[in-house]
């Protein structure tokens, strides 16, 4: 019973971290954005969104197309 509960607040936990994370990048005029044809994610909204929906897939899409972005 422990283990999903534990899963669901990591979850949840980084996309809280990736919103902030976006709006951080997104505030210095470096927004982290991901495009492939028509699919575009560049708001931090929209990245919490895609994480909340397909963490699985998006999550780590986050910290790829971040790692694009100047530090």
């Amino acid at each position: 019973m422990a283990a999903p509960l534990l899963l669901l607040f990591a979850v949840v936990a980084s996309d809280i971290w990736v919103y902030l994370d976006a709006e951080r990048w997104a505030r210095r005029f470096e927004p982290v954005v991901f495009e492939i044809g028509s699919v575009r994610l560049g708001t931090p909204t929209a990245w919490f969104v895609a994480c909340f929906v397909v963490w699985l897939v998006a999550f780590p899409l986050y910290l790829v197309a971040r790692s694009h972005v100047r530090d």
